[in-house]
């Protein structure tokens, strides 16, 4: 199995590394982000100061981001393109802040996502960027 997850692993850094966008993808040779990328450090993938970590860290706040939260993808699937944010993506987005060492932005977008909570204290999956209703 190690030599199997050897062979993924350097698949996915030749092949998910994208030099014109100078992040990784959501696939291999693509062109999308995702924000499952920004486990790469979380999942043991890759250092917190890997510099392909935190360039994709980076790249997905500037593309995914709406607001205050993030669209886990912005291209279209079968729905359309994405039009809430999936609110666990800005978790992981401030951990991942965080975890390149931009602590004070992670804290202050975790606070303002405790500001989002219902009377209960609750999370719905998704939030509206615009309105912050819960959907």
């Amino acid at each position: 199995w190690r030599q199997h997850a050897s062979n993924l692993r350097r698949e996915i850094l030749n092949r998910c590394w994208n030099t014109r966008l100078g992040c990784f993808t959501a696939a291999f040779d693509d062109d999308h982000l995702d924000a499952t990328l920004l486990l790469l450090h979380a999942l043991n993938f890759l250092p917190s100061d890997d510099p392909h970590f935190v360039a994709t860290v980076e790249a997905i706040g500037r593309d995914l981001k709406s607001g205050d939260f993030l669209h886990r993808y912005v291209v279209a699937d079968d729905f359309g393109r994405p039009s809430t944010a999936f609110i666990i993506c800005t978790y992981w987005y401030i951990d991942a802040l965080a975890a390149i060492g931009r602590a004070g932005e992670a804290r202050e977008l975790f606070e303002h996502m405790l500001t989002c909570r219902t009377p209960l204290g609750l999370l719905s999956e998704d939030i509206d960027p615009a309105n912050r209703s819960l959907v």
